[in-house]
């Protein structure tokens, strides 16, 4: 069975208050074209369809127009809704929307809905998991201890597979941050690393077509995936290449695990988006700027001493689409050395410590480690 995993399409997302809405329009009709070609067994739409709960009116068509556009190719779709999304509006018209075969993960009530296909080598189960947060999941198990990400996710995948049939192969939507995931400047952040997920909840599952992370990535083996987004959405993922997941689910193999295969797809967005760093007289050098593409988008910093006088204005005649403008100089540096050591002063022992912590070893404290730090701080609180 051959899949095609995406996440992330932000539909209706601005940039600098730039629209981004055509790049989106011109990037669906790439991937239908992929549709076309590959001809896939189904589309995998992993959480965050749009960018705000309440969508433009032109973001609801375009997401409108491709779901038309795949079912009109036969091509079945699976969605859920991610932490960007309403999953009221998301859901709305599900039972019309499945005779289409397009299947969209309903408003959370405790149980994971979930799809099954065949092929030649038998049934595969798609589980709809959309976004969830433990408050959401502790209504529907008050018996379960809910404390964390963590334990929201497995209390309801361990409720999922006590009721799946084990001869089947399992696929799991979901829209989560799993603990080792590299994140971009254009994701919602929880202080601390409060929502992250341990990729041991999701063991058994043949593939896990992940969203909410958009640099494509694989969590500890490529059974576990981001897709990441189809496009760029802020200069910190630049030097990223962006794709869609072609996932090629393959028989039981002796360990009880499906094969599996996974391939990117690179599409060549609109517009790029491109950071330039030098001086006001060497970005606006013929030299230098001639053979850079005039309309993608960009990020300038000015190396200039000084600041040069209406320089957005004067580099826009050279680089349109100039969304950003910065200054890296003495002045900015020293300004910015004030700030760091404001915000080190504003800053609780715990959250120093907990930073501390994971520049050390590149995770999060676990539940022992953070009881030991409380208990040394309280310590440190009467010896003082």
């Amino acid at each position: 069975m051959r899949l095609f995993h995406l996440s992330d399409l932000h539909l209706g997302k601005r940039l600098h208050e730039y629209s981004l809405l055509e790049d989106q329009r011109d990037i669906l009709e790439k991937i239908l074209q992929a549709v076309r070609q590959e001809r896939p067994d189904a589309v995998l739409l992993s959480g965050d369809l749009y960018d705000k709960t309440m969508p433009s009116a032109e973001s609801v068509q375009l997401l409108n127009l491709f779901l038309e556009a795949l079912a009109a190719e036969h091509c079945p779709v699976l969605a859920i809704y991610g932490n960007h999304d309403s999953p009221e509006r998301t859901a709305y018209g599900g039972g019309l929307f499945r005779k289409a075969r397009i299947y969209v993960s309903p408003v959370f009530d405790g149980i994971v809905r979930y799809v099954t296909f065949s092929d030649s080598f038998g049934a595969v189960d798609f589980y709809l998991l959309p976004f969830l947060k433990p408050a959401s999941v502790r209504s529907f198990f008050p018996e379960a201890e809910i404390e964390s990400y963590t334990d929201a996710v497995r209390t309801v995948l361990e409720a999922t597979r006590r009721t799946a049939d084990p001869t089947h192969r399992k696929v799991l939507l979901a829209h989560q941050f799993v603990t080792g995931a590299a994140r971009s400047d254009s994701e919602e952040t929880v202080v601390g690393g409060l929502d992250n997920v341990d990729a041991a909840v999701f063991e058994g599952f043949d593939y896990v077509a992940l969203g909410h992370i958009h640099k494509p990535q694989n969590i500890g083996s490529e059974r576990i995936r981001y897709s990441g987004s189809p496009l760029k959405y802020s200069f910190s993922e630049a030097a990223q290449e962006k794709s869609i997941s072609l996932v090629t689910l393959g028989e039981k193999q002796a360990d009880g695990m499906a094969a599996l295969k996974v391939e990117e797809l690179a599409f060549t967005p609109l517009h790029e988006l491109r950071c330039l760093r030098g001086s006001y007289e060497e970005l606006t050098a013929r030299s230098f700027y001639e053979d850079l593409p005039k309309e993608d988008y960009y990020r300038v910093t000015l190396t200039d001493e000084s600041d040069v006088p209406a320089a957005m204005q004067r580099l826009r005649t050279i680089y349109h689409n100039l969304m950003e403008l910065a200054y890296d100089n003495r002045r900015t540096k020293n300004s910015a050395e004030l700030e760091l050591r404001r915000a080190a002063d504003a800053r609780t022992p715990e959250e120093l410590f907990t930073d501390f912590f994971r520049s050390r070893n590149g995770r999060e404290m676990n539940a022992l480690e953070r009881e030991l730090l409380t208990e040394a701080l309280l310590r440190q609180e009467v010896e003082a």
